[in-house]
């Protein structure tokens, strides 16, 4: 598929002085409004060098462009020449593009050779997965998904938060309160109640976060029946959180966590002391970060015990001498904003010049209508009661509307969960929003399963067409694609012309949203080009054009829902 901008810039640079290739591709535009070309190219910074008035030079530049083969017109208006393409040349160029590459359209090679680490998800065990959970989790898994996309060596990790002094506070909150049949029965629920009561008698008495971290310590020090207790509790929250990423169909490439890294500490410790970095500072012992206008970090408690941030340091060091990675990205709350300056600034004060590799990837906070969540206080909506409640929901939508689908289980589940994850990547990451069932359960206007179903819709509509025409329609260079020349089916042309550098631009902002707005818009064209031309028509060369174009559509719907992680249901 050629790069359109490039070759205008090409045939531009041939027809005007003082301008390099590179300055001319910088100005050439994408005009906001359609009337004024499918580019346009503003004339302002000629006027000192060929010593002209803009409007003039845009009207010698438009008689220099206006035969070529590329364009159907061009013409100067004021200051800019505007340049409108040939429809057919590029209309059959891109849906041939996006046929014969299928599941590949949009993908390149731009990553090749280079290692990207994503860490996301990453829930505390013994904790619920709860619905704040979600957006680490899907975020992240759509960046990973976007790089492996864009040819890069991807590795999913879930640095699973199972070490700290919570787990002291559990395991005196299962001795004291504790019963080993209700774990088993309901692990997570069970823990939360003991986790929850242990803040409220601590208010009474102040001496239990002395035995929790007493605790603590003995874990860190490999007590036998403290390690064991708290790789129950592991093993139990793993099985539980499974289950929610088996719903979603996240995997994992790794699910080192914090506990991990408890034998890498020491080095980290004594890095940091060659380096002259560590203040003590009563009993414990700090980095001081003010000369960067950060706050000190504490790097060691008094009674030795580590923390998250001298655990995330030695992770780093750990994935880079494992990996070599290009990048290394945490899709973490920007409520961490400080704890990643603050360790991302003392990885660079250790030597460490790849520390500029390493991205926190921040996004806005979940709350409750009633409030934020608070496991402390037992105020958590858990995430698989969301989805399940989601799958149920459109369930007894497809039952209502006798939606025609083979398995209705299998369809309710693609949709009801890929509705809540969609709501999730359609937005800024960084914005804040308040949890609604009511939001995340409607299922009208601009969401998932609006896309899916025009991608079941264009299906469909192949299915109708018969096998034989879908395969001389996939022949598009020997297709008269002036039947698909109308301004709908040329708006939908140009969006999908559009998706692989969107993928690019969702790579390079770490924005799944820059995707999911892409493939509204084009389900969006697709669904008025479906109202606006009768597609299956007796003139077999109208009809097979036609078909290419929803062939070219629905694979790129499809390649957009798969970055997001979300299926694309066949019929709905």
């Amino acid at each position: 598929m050629n790069n359109y901008k490039l070759k205008i810039a090409e045939i531009i640079f041939e027809a005007v002085e003082g301008l390099t290739l590179e300055e001319v591709t910088s100005m050439v535009e994408v005009p906001t409004d359609t009337k004024m070309g499918d580019y346009a190219f503003p004339c302002f910074k000629l006027a000192k060098s060929l010593r002209k008035a803009p409007p003039m030079i845009a009207k010698d530049i438009a008689e220099k462009l206006a035969g070529a083969d590329l364009f159907d017109k061009v013409e100067s208006v004021n200051a800019y020449v505007n340049m409108y393409l040939s429809r057919k040349g590029f209309v059959q160029d891109v849906v041939s593009a996006a046929v014969a590459e299928a599941e590949s359209f949009g993908r390149s090679e731009l990553g090749k050779g280079k290692t990207v680490i994503v860490e996301y998800s990453s829930p505390n065990i013994a904790k619920p997965f709860h619905i704040g959970h979600i957006r680490s989790t899907v975020i992240g898994n759509s960046i990973y998904k976007i790089y492996d996309f864009l040819g890069y060596d991807t590795v999913r990790i879930n640095h699973l938060g199972d070490y700290g002094t919570q787990f002291g506070k559990m395991i005196v909150a299962y001795r004291k309160w504790g019963n080993k049949e209700d774990v088993i029965n309901a692990p997570i629920k069970t823990l939360l109640e003991y986790y929850t009561k242990f803040h409220v008698e601590v208010e009474n008495d102040p001496s239990l976060d002395d035995e929790a971290r007493a605790v603590f310590t003995k874990l860190e020090n490999g007590s036998p029946e403290e390690v064991a207790l708290w790789q129950w509790f592991r093993d139990e929250s793993l099985k539980e959180f499974s289950r929610v990423y088996t719903m979603l169909g996240i995997e994992f490439d790794s699910y080192a966590g914090e506990s991990f890294y408890s034998d890498k500490m020491g080095r980290i410790l004594d890095w940091l002391k060659d380096k002259d970095l560590l203040v003590a500072s009563e009993g414990a012992q700090i980095v001081d970060l003010e000369p960067y206008g950060m706050s000190p970090a504490l790097i060691t408690k008094k009674d030795g015990s580590t923390l998250y941030i001298t655990r995330d340091i030695a992770a780093a060091v750990y994935r880079k001498e494992t990996y070599d990675f290009y990048k290394n990205i945490y899709v973490v709350a920007s409520q961490q904003n400080l704890h990643f300056q603050q360790w991302f600034k003392i990885v660079e004060l250790m030597g460490c010049e790849w520390a500029k590799d390493c991205v926190h990837i921040p996004f806005g906070l979940v709350s409750l209508e009633e409030g934020t969540m608070s496991t402390r206080h037992g105020r958590v909506v858990f995430l698989e009661d969301v989805l399940t409640r989601a799958v149920e929901q459109t369930k007894e939508i497809i039952l209502e509307k006798n939606v025609n689908t083979d398995n209705v289980e299998e369809t309710a589940a693609q949709v009801g969960i890929g509705a809540v994850m969609f709501q999730e990547l359609s937005n800024s990451r960084i914005k804040d929003y308040v949890f609604s069932w009511n939001k995340v359960l409607n299922f009208e206007g601009e969401t998932g399963p609006y896309v899916q179903y025009t991608h079941a819709r264009a299906v469909s509509i192949l299915r109708k067409a018969g096998d034989e025409a879908v395969q001389k329609a996939k022949e598009v260079s020997a297709l008269d694609m002036s039947f698909v020349l109308g301004d709908s089916a040329y708006e939908l042309t140009k969006l999908l012309y559009g998706f692989p550098q969107v993928v690019v631009e969702a790579a390079e902002k770490y924005e799944p949203s820059v995707v999911t707005r892409h493939i509204v818009d084009i389900a969006q064209n697709f669904n008025r080009f479906y109202h606006d031309e009768y597609i299956l028509v007796d003139n077999e060369a109208e009809k097979l054009a036609k078909i290419a174009l929803v062939i070219a559509a629905k694979n790129t719907i499809k390649n957009g829902l798969h970055l997001l992680g979300i299926q694309a249901p066949e019929k709905m």
